[in-house]
């Protein structure tokens, strides 16, 4: 990830945040940056494909996170699960994100409008996901209908909450609304209660942009690893373990999995024990998302 890049994006999100979008020029990002007009367009071609990079580098931070959250954990882990949904709302009110949102969606800009709802979008695949690992694979028919029902319920609760100026825990909030979804969904399974029309719930999926990490993504990073630091016998047996498994024509989560943790303690206290880490997080997010050549 590019770290000037990045810190461009952290500007501007501020600006947009204070001023909004259209009234922050792309002038008062390059002067708050410090950097040239050149530079800027380097980096980003327009303001929308600046946001469009913030929205991603804000899913990039609570994937990493709940990816890491979750690697040598029980994927039914219940505390695991309201962590990992607790991160992108923290995320969110860390950088004050709500009202931009907002506005974006109450806005005409069509093409904001669409970075937003995709990016709501991916959020909504990914609980839904989670829940059918969650509570099994009963309530995959029902799973995001349910998740559309958490989110109407956690969002308009954090909104009253906020407005009031109550006093609340994140973490207990997604708790008790999770909580409220553990009775509903068993309810939808056992009555066959659908209020969603699943052609309509297809298409809404069919235009997110999902990104992927491919097999030679891993073995250049796998590489480069090896490159920076001199591996000794174990560490350099188990990384030829994983990569040959990833290397198969069918690859087997159940023996990958369980070598990640491993391999990231057998760096801990190295120069590369960060790069480590992204490496086993990139794994897990493969395993996660498919296997893509």
């Amino acid at each position: 990830m590019n770290n000037r890049k990045r810190k461009v994006a952290d500007i501007a999100l501020k600006l947009f945040v204070e001023k909004g979008i259209q009234q922050t020029s792309i002038q008062e990002i390059i002067e708050n940056a410090n950097i040239s007009k050149g530079t800027f367009y380097n980096y980003f071609s327009s303001k929308n494909d600046c946001v469009a990079d913030i929205l991603e580098f804000l899913r990039y931070d609570a994937s990493q996170q709940r990816i890491a959250m979750q690697i040598g954990k029980d994927m039914k882990d219940r505390e695991v699960f309201i962590e990992q949904i607790t991160i992108l709302f923290q995320l969110n009110e860390e950088r004050n994100l709500h009202a931009l949102f907002e506005a974006i969606l109450s806005s005409n800009e069509k093409e904001l409008r669409k970075l937003v709802l995709q990016h709501r979008m991916i959020e909504l695949e990914w609980l839904s996901n989670r829940l059918i690992e969650v509570m099994g694979d009963d309530v995959r028919e029902y799973a995001f209908e349910g998740t559309i029902l958490f989110y109407g319920m956690l969002q308009n609760i954090l909104f009253t909450l906020r407005i009031t100026n109550s006093t609340y825990s994140l973490k207990q909030v997604v708790h008790v609304i999770l909580s409220y979804l553990e009775l509903i969904l068993p309810y939808m399974v056992k009555h066959g209660t659908s209020t969603l029309n699943h052609a309509a719930i297809d298409q809404l999926s069919s235009h997110v942009d999902k990104r992927s990490v491919t097999i030679k993504e891993l073995t250049e990073f796998a590489e480069l690893l090896q490159q920076q630091h001199s591996f000794n016998e174990e560490q350099q047996d188990l990384m030829d373990v994983i990569m040959n498994e990833l290397n198969r024509g069918r690859i087997r989560k159940i023996v990958i999995q369980p070598l990640l943790k491993p391999l990231q303690q057998l760096f801990n206290e190295t120069p590369i024990q960060s790069q480590v880490h992204t490496f086993t997080n990139m794994i897990w997010y493969f395993l996660k998302i498919g296997n893509t050549r």
